[in-house]
């Protein structure tokens, strides 16, 4: 792997984004009080299976999982597995929490903050799919270290998933889209792109469920949306 010094852009230590938005609901906000930490990582030590669901089942980790449409769907359809996810919105936390409690989902455990923070306390070789959906594209070129496909995250996911472990991507941002895959040419040494063809990256996989967000995206703006799927060397 490529080695990054202090400073330098293509290295992320943390993840930006907004924390809040609109007030929550009083149901919303019972969940996050008192749902959240009952399913919460826990704030310190080693994040594996064993902790979080007492056995050594297959993990999966999102990255910003937006209100948990699509890590819910994934929970509910492998419920020998487990999911974890990351996300610093508090809004998309407590719609989250609302799909685990509704779908009564066991298998799912949830992050309010940093998903590097969390990244880096799963031991190396974890991770069977890690997701990054629809990031926020941070689109102006001065803003680019922000973004969470940079060569100092894309290397510890490599680092977190064992070998032929998956890591989805999917973005319909031009900007963005360029971008990634310019970071994910650079690591084609540690990562197989899983594709034949543009219908491989132009439609949606099988197990790869629609979110709201996608749908507004291609519905409401008109947007193209891109679909990718790595396979860890």
């Amino acid at each position: 792997m490529t080695a990054h010094k202090p400073g330098d852009p293509t290295t992320l230590n943390r993840l930006y984004g907004r924390s809040i938005g609109k007030p929550l609901r009083a149901f919303q906000q019972s969940l996050v009080d008192d749902f959240l930490p009952q399913i919460a990582v826990p704030d310190e030590g080693p994040v594996t299976a064993e902790r979080l669901f007492g056995d050594d089942r297959p993990m999966h980790f999102e990255i910003g999982f937006g209100s948990g449409e699509h890590m819910a769907d994934r929970a509910e359809n492998l419920p020998d597995h487990g999911f974890i996810g990351a996300e610093p919105f508090l809004n998309g936390v407590a719609a989250a929490l609302g799909h685990v409690k509704e779908r009564t989902l066991p298998n799912i455990r949830l992050h309010h903050g940093d998903a590097l923070e969390v990244l880096a306390r799963i031991p190396d070789g974890s991770l069977s799919f890690a997701y990054l959906l629809h990031p926020d594209p941070w689109p102006k070129a001065r803003h680019a270290k922000r973004r969470m496909m940079n060569d100092g995250p894309v290397e510890m996911l490599a680092a977190k998933l064992k070998p032929g472990g998956e890591f989805r991507f999917g973005t319909d941002h031009d900007i963005y889209l360029r971008h990634a895959l310019m970071i994910m040419r650079r690591h084609s040494d540690t990562f197989e792109w899983l594709a034949e063809g543009p219908q491989d990256w132009q439609n949606r996989p099988s197990g790869w469920s629609e979110t709201r967000y996608e749908r507004k995206a291609r519905d409401v703006f008109g947007h193209e949306v891109w679909y990718f799927k790595y396979r860890r060397r």
